[in-house]
């Protein structure tokens, strides 16, 4: 394994490495993709995922005539998903202290 990588088939195949690369897909292809599809960006989010896991399950070793690795792909892509869509909106609305002061409140 090549430790200059930044994503690996093993990192893909976990939580935070499949949702880090389907947010990016997502962010960098959604304009493009609703220029012919006008798909909702949570399907595509998942479509994404399960296109990512699978990748990632079949490169490190899955059978591809095994359903299994299908069916648990579906499940998990919903999650992955989800993950990515709380890193979109962090990125839009990154949390805040309570209490915290403006440099511009003279209180």
């Amino acid at each position: 394994m090549q430790e200059s990588q930044f994503f690996t088939w093993e990192a893909l195949s976990a939580m935070g490495g499949a949702s880090l690369l389907t947010f990016f897909i997502v962010q960098y292809t959604k304009s493009l993709i609703d220029r012919f599809w006008q798909i909702p960006t949570d399907i595509f989010a998942v479509m994404v995922a399960f296109l990512v896991l699978l990748a990632a399950q079949f490169a490190t070793g899955s059978s591809v005539a095994d359903w299994r690795v299908y069916a648990l792909t579906f499940a998990n892509s919903f999650l992955v998903a989800a993950a990515a869509a709380q890193m979109q909106q962090k990125s839009i609305s990154p949390p805040t202290r309570k209490g915290k002061r403006n440099d511009t409140d003279t209180h």
